[in-house]
């Protein structure tokens, strides 16, 4: 359950410190929708298979691997790894990149000023790994993030362990 509660709590945290960042929305024609808005974070999947292009601007939280290691007189340590994807949309073909950067770059900095989220139990290690993906199709511009995190350990009960003796 862990790393779900850091998927929440990553969610909270990103979406509260890029909620300032405007950015286009694809809009139809005729349409009532607004052209403008945050960036949507959202947790291992869109919410519908179409929200692909219809959810634009988003960022998607992606949990990747676990691990759960001790080496020789260190403590446990549990970590995961946690991807971020950004996408946005532009017609202009030099603002998208810049924008969907300026996006990754908030939550890059913002992340390592914090360093722990979640009232400290999960912190940030590096490396922390970032791209702009050069292959992507206008007016639709995706990068991404890779994330290490450091999570609290499960502890095994004492009292359990003594009475199944």
């Amino acid at each position: 359950m862990t790393p779900v509660f850091l998927l929440e709590e990553l969610q909270k945290f990103i979406s509260s410190k890029t909620s300032d960042i405007i950015l286009p929305v694809r809009t139809r024609t005729g349409s009532n929708e607004e052209k403008e808005r945050a960036a949507a974070v959202y947790q291992m999947g869109l919410p519908e298979a179409d929200d692909v292009q219809q959810k634009v601007p988003y960022i998607l939280l992606k949990f990747l691997t676990g691990t759960d290691d001790k080496k020789a007189e260190e403590p446990e340590e549990d970590s995961c790894k946690v991807r971020i994807i950004f996408v946005v949309y532009s017609e202009d073909g030099q603002d998208g990149p810049l924008a969907l950067l300026n996006l990754i770059l908030r939550v890059r900095s913002e992340l390592k000023k914090a360093g722990t989220i979640g009232g400290g139990q999960f912190a940030l290690q590096l490396p922390l790994e970032y791209i702009v993906y050069q292959d992507t199709t206008p007016p639709y511009y995706m990068g991404e993030m890779v994330t290490n995190w450091t999570l609290p350990t499960i502890q095994r009960d004492v009292a359990e362990i003594l009475y199944n003796l």
